[in-house]
């Protein structure tokens, strides 16, 4: 996926609102769509904590919806929403035809990951969608996995997607929407 340089990415973030933690609860999920840093639009779902479909929930967001056309990038606050509901990062990269990049803060401890899955229904279904995602790969100061684009293509736009620190704009504020929404008023971390 190569982007001209004078071409403004257009990405999506989506991030999961804060939520009590309850088996089978529904949690909020909020989409933020930039041109580089600038907002551009919102989606609004929900998914099940610690359930399925966070994959089929993104898509029915975006498949046949204004801004995926627009879109070169899909980009996800980790690969989890709302506790363990695992999106299938490959299948969500084939589905929408656009390179889908799970972000994360710091490289992740994947051993406490695998624990915490085999507590849960179907252990063996989402141990491998955690290992479809693909390698980890740090490319200061970015951390994350990719489908659909060669990791070197990535950090680059997620470069032109920061405004400042190591969140991309569209991630940072999906993660400000989502409190928002739940909480009245946004979180001071983002």
């Amino acid at each position: 996926m190569s982007l001209a340089p004078d071409r403004l990415p257009r990405a999506i973030g989506f991030d999961d609102a804060p939520f009590v933690r309850r088996r089978g609860g529904r949690v909020p999920i909020c989409g933020v769509v930039c041109a580089a840093t600038r907002f551009e639009g919102l989606v609004l779902g929900t998914v099940r904590q610690d359930g399925w479909g966070a994959t089929d929930e993104l898509c029915r967001l975006l498949v046949g919806g204004k801004f995926l056309p627009q879109l070169h990038l899909v980009l996800l606050d980790g690969i989890a929403f709302g506790g363990l509901n695992l999106v299938d990062l490959d299948a969500l990269a084939a589905r929408l035809h656009r390179p889908c990049v799970a972000v994360m803060r710091r490289a992740p401890d994947v051993a406490a990951m695998e624990r915490a899955v085999r507590k849960l229904p179907r252990a063996e279904r989402r141990l491998s969608i955690l290992r479809r995602a693909g390698p980890i790969h740090e490319h200061p100061p970015f951390v994350f996995q990719v489908r659909g684009a060669e990791p070197g293509e990535i950090a680059p736009l997620l470069a032109r997607l920061t405004d400042r620190g190591n969140v991309p704009e569209p991630l940072r504020l999906a993660h400000l929407v989502g409190a928002a929404v739940v909480r009245g008023v946004s979180g001071r971390r983002a």
